[in-house]
């Protein structure tokens, strides 16, 4: 776990140095807007297109994605069905937590603890390929036309070419599949601003904090809690549950499965609820607070189910 737990050291290092830049104010009121849209347009897409570029096809489509998308449709259509059937939260609301409750951090958390726990990175690539490829512009679109006031099918079925996350992943797969390599100065540039991606978006987070209070009264508490339930306890166990009763994985595989169930909610939905101004505080809390009880949690999965 030595790994995991310097991941984790790490990315609370780098939240830190957000929050005490945001308090010093020497970067302006308007610091976390600017950075928050440079990672959404410029950054964040780089990395997507490198990372699922250089993806092994066959890992990508293997069991592990079956169980990876059904133990995540779970946790999702829950809070789903919650917040709008119960709480009578707007579409915009009800889709970040939604994926607050079910999209994983896949990519700083991910791809470091399946390479020093799991033994492979490669492990996480199809966690990374659902969540960019199906998850991702199934809520763009909900928050794209639900924040816009205008439901049209043009603006829906144009959604992928006016996304750039999902034209950045969509064109890493597409060379994945074709297994065409780009040469290297080619490919470069999207490394080095993909390398961006995830200390900038960890630091706006820190931003953020300034000034403000974790689970604070009317801030969406209630929403909070039970995202986290869903991702920190009920993603890991249906993952169990699927991969163990269902696909009858053992060993290993199940080992991996769970784990990757287990990991927090990915800095992405802070930074999709951040683009469409919804519920960025319920997506900030819930981030943070899984990223904490993560930790025990996969503590508690490789002491019962790591190989021997």
């Amino acid at each position: 776990m030595v790994g995991v737990l310097t991941g984790f050291a790490i990315i609370g290092a780098i939240v830190a140095v957000g929050w005490l830049t945001g308090r010093l104010g020497v970067l302006g009121p308007d610091a976390a807007t600017v950075l928050g849209r440079a990672a959404f347009f410029v950054f964040t897409p780089a990395l997507l297109f490198t990372v699922l570029a250089d993806a092994d096809v066959e890992q990508l489509f293997s069991r592990l994605l079956i169980v990876s998308a059904a133990a995540a449709a779970i946790c999702l259509l829950g809070f789903a069905l919650v917040a709008r059937l119960v709480w009578r939260r707007g579409a915009a609301e009800s889709t970040i937590g939604a994926l607050a409750s079910s999209y994983t951090n896949a990519n700083n958390i991910g791809l470091p603890l399946a390479a020093y726990v799991l033994g492979d990175p490669s492990l996480s690539a199809p966690v990374i390929l659902l969540q960019l490829i199906v998850i991702a512009p199934i809520a763009l679109t909900i928050l794209d036309v639900s924040t816009s006031g205008r439901v049209s099918v043009g603006r829906i079925l144009t959604q992928p070419v006016r996304n750039p996350l999902i034209i950045g992943s969509a064109l890493g797969l597409l060379l994945a599949v074709t297994d065409v390599e780009l040469p290297g100065p080619v490919m470069e540039p999207f490394r080095l601003l993909g390398g961006a991606a995830v200390p900038v978006v960890l630091f706006v987070l820190g931003l953020s904090l300034t000034g403000e209070r974790i689970l604070a009264a009317g801030t969406g508490r209630r929403d909070v809690l039970l995202a986290t339930t869903l991702k920190i306890v009920v993603m890991p166990i249906a993952a169990w549950l699927i991969g163990a009763f269902v696909l009858r994985l053992d060993g290993a595989d199940l080992f991996t499965v769970v784990t990757l169930a287990a990991l927090p909610a990915g800095q992405n939905v802070f930074q999709y609820a951040q683009r469409f101004d919804r519920a960025t505080v319920v997506a900030r809390d819930a981030v943070l607070i899984t990223t904490a009880l993560s930790v025990p949690a996969l503590v508690v999965v490789a002491a019962l189910l790591a190989p021997r």
